[in-house]
């Protein structure tokens, strides 16, 4: 499991099929990008803070910000998901795991005394140049697109 990353750590590199076709950390250059690991598609947290990042796409395309959810769903989920709920974020699949080990967000959890690995709800800030500058450990979704969107530098 990866170290947990920081604010002013390099963002680890990635490499996943999504709802907009392949996309790569590189990709992202010259803009910010939310990169938010959510648990699972279609379950209520979820849906909401995909929902809320949707809401507010005008205003993150407004101060060069791109969003990229990521779950361990499959791309044919995260189609379903973004076409049932109207979804304008990208939904990246990391079936393999590979991107949420390398930053952090496959963690033990525990539901009603029974413990099992899990994505953490986290979210990245990464710079234009692939720094991460803020991190959001177990978010609560009711604000959290708003709290990410006002934390981008104008």
């Amino acid at each position: 499991m990866a170290d947990t990353l920081e604010a002013g750590d390099k963002a680890p590199d990635f490499s996943m099929p999504s709802t907009s076709g392949p996309v790569k950390l590189r990709d992202f250059k010259g803009n910010y990008l939310v990169l938010y690991f959510y648990p699972k598609d279609n379950t209520p947290g979820c849906t909401n803070e995909a929902k809320d990042f949707t809401a507010l796409a005008d205003a993150f395309e407004a101060k060069g910000a791109k969003i990229v959810g990521v779950s361990r769903d499959s791309l044919k989920k995260h189609e379903n998901f973004a076409g049932k709920h109207e979804l304008k974020v990208i939904l990246a699949s990391d079936e393999t795991g590979v991107v949420t080990e390398a930053y952090g967000t496959w963690v033990e959890k525990k539901l009603y005394g029974r413990t099992y690995m899990g994505i953490a709800r986290e979210t990245f800030l990464i710079d234009p140049k692939g720094t991460i500058i803020k991190v959001w450990k177990k978010v609560r979704v009711k604000g959290h697109a708003e709290d990410v969107l006002s934390s981008i530098p104008d």
